[in-house]
């Protein structure tokens, strides 16, 4: 299960999603995953899935990979169904026994819930899988920088959070690696209840936060060793220009949200 989370991970291609701007494409993906919200009807979903679908068509990216990202949240997608299922009532009535009560409305708002997580996952993972944690760095520092003004330290925070992003498969990794040392010496991770499971993850934990401590050390002193001093005066081998294809991009995210919008106003009057 843990081989299959693919966050942070950085996929190298030369698609025009790659060569995009990563200050667009951190604007476009999030303006993506707040619009995945706004449409109430199926209209405005289905544009949403297929501009993302668009996406992953330009990104080049393997069928595979892509429902890799996806497969650690099923469980989660399958809770949301289900409580949304025995809990949204309206429409026919399709199930009545005792206490449980299915209705269209329900089936219907649950298979909506569950199309909207799946379209928020792959487009936050596009941008990972599309996007160098070093260009990812400069790309928040550059968006952020605004926030200068007010003595923030826009550099450092946009480094935490790509060096959080970037250990997520490495600490993956490690804890893949321990569990494997562990289960070779006996020990039983996966039998037994609930407080057995959480019990036995405990040798697991503490290598794992042991191992997590030692590397950012590591981290920090090599940034020591190489004078890293933060972001005053710092040089960058590659500049960030915009082209008339982010433009494009840009101009298809504005009219995603038009759209949606629009649908939403015409589908709720048409209704009402």
């Amino acid at each position: 299960m843990l081989s299959d989370i693919t966050i942070g991970q950085f996929f190298p291609g030369n698609s025009p999603l790659h060569r995009m701007d990563p200050r667009v494409k951190l604007v476009v993906i999030f303006a993506y995953i707040v619009l995945i919200f706004v449409p109430q009807n199926w209209a405005g979903l289905g544009v949403c899935v297929a501009y993302l679908l668009a996406g992953l068509l330009i990104s080049g990216l393997p069928a595979r990979l892509l429902l890799r990202s996806i497969k650690p949240i099923v469980p989660l997608i399958v809770l949301t169904t289900v409580l949304n299922v025995f809990y949204i009532s309206g429409g026919e009535t399709l199930v009545k026994w005792n206490f449980i009560h299915i209705t269209t409305g329900g089936v219907n708002n649950a298979i909506f819930i569950a199309v909207r997580i799946v379209a928020l996952i792959m487009g936050s993972s596009l941008l990972t899988y599309t996007t160098s944690p070093t260009t990812l760095t400069d790309a928040l520092e550059r968006l952020m920088s605004p926030l200068k003004v007010l003595r923030i330290n826009v550099h450092e925070i946009s480094m935490m959070m790509t060096i959080a992003l970037r250990f997520i498969p490495t600490l993956i990794e490690e804890t893949d690696k321990i569990m494997a040392a562990q289960k070779a010496r006996g020990a039983d991770l996966e039998s037994g209840g609930l407080v057995q499971r959480v019990k036995a993850l405990v040798p697991v934990l503490i290598p794992l936060f042991v191992s997590a401590f030692r590397r950012a050390c590591d981290l920090a002193t090599a940034m020591e060793c190489r004078c890293y001093h933060g972001g005053d005066g710092r040089t960058r081998m590659k500049q960030m220009k915009m082209r008339r294809s982010d433009g494009v991009f840009l101009a298809s995210t504005v009219l995603l949200c038009a759209v949606v919008i629009l649908l939403n106003i015409l589908l709720a009057s048409s209704l009402a």
